[in-house]
């Protein structure tokens, strides 16, 4: 008996489970020929440190793809936990999202928004095919973290928290990983 070429089963309940995973909040940015460009994002992760590569994927359905498929770098604006309207204000499409918003330009022009947990700026380094997305491969040439700043956070569906404890997490990676 072989494997099935597709497996079949309720999407609503694959995006629940997703959501169990919580992630950080994200607001990525680039300069484009007439003017900025932004989105909220979670698909958010570090790649290589050597050489520093973060990835983040744009939705195939976005209007906005073939922009940010010509941009020159990026920025990516993680949230503070203060920080939901920005989240919820990016997160439309087709809006004036710029609209009253302060920032200064980056590497690149990539905007660079105030307050932010910390920001990661960007050059292309790779873009692939992956499924309903595109993923998006950058090489990291500048970065500020203000440590004092909790991250704002998404877990099952809305925004959460993160509480502090006592206990102190080993440096990552672990010896494991290798």
């Amino acid at each position: 008996m072989g494997l099935e070429s597709e497996i079949s089963f309720d999407r609503q309940a694959f995006r629940q489970a997703l959501g169990q995973f919580p992630t950080g909040v994200c607001v990525v940015t680039c300069s484009a020929e007439f003017g900025q460009l932004g989105m909220t994002i979670s698909s958010f992760n570090c790649l290589s440190l050597e050489p520093p590569l973060i990835l983040f994927s744009i939705d195939r359905k976005a209007v906005s793809l073939p922009l940010w498929d010509k941009a020159a770098g990026y920025a990516v604006n993680v949230l503070a936990e203060n920080q939901k309207d920005i989240s919820n204000r990016f997160a439309l499409s087709r809006s004036n999202k710029w609209e009253g918003m302060r920032f200064s330009h980056g590497y690149c022009g990539a905007p660079l928004l105030p307050g932010v947990a910390a920001v990661f700026e960007c050059v292309p380094w790779a873009k692939h095919d992956a499924g309903d997305h595109i993923l998006f491969i950058a090489e990291v040439r500048s970065f500020t973290s203000s440590i004092d700043r909790m991250p704002l956070v998404f877990s099952k569906g809305r925004y959460a928290a993160l509480q502090s404890t006592e206990f102190v997490a080993p440096l990552w990676p672990l010896d494991i990983h290798y």
